[in-house]
């Protein structure tokens, strides 16, 4: 599996969305908090050029918000990026 890293805030409800998109899915995640974290949310606009959350990265791939992700899964895009072709989504 791909290693999925979230930026968030506490008070999003895509961020929430996302989560419980890949927690459906059995996908394991790295979420910060970019809430109260310039740092962080610097971090984040550096590797989106955005300042919106969440900010999904699927690997390297920036997948963007929720919505994208949603797309993603709805065309059958998001398990492929999720699991490499040589593993298999957990039943």
């Amino acid at each position: 599996m791909n290693e999925v890293v979230l930026y968030t805030t506490g008070s999003c409800p895509y961020c929430v969305r996302a989560k419980r998109l890949l927690d459906r899915k059995e996908v394991e995640y790295t979420e910060f908090r970019v809430d109260g974290n310039d740092v962080l949310r610097e971090e984040m606009y550096q590797r989106s050029n955005r300042f919106t959350v969440p900010q999904i990265f699927i690997g390297e791939y920036h997948v963007g918000g929720f919505d994208d992700m949603y797309l993603l899964d709805l065309e059958g895009d998001l398990d492929p990026l999720l699991f490499p072709p040589n593993e298999q989504e957990p039943q």
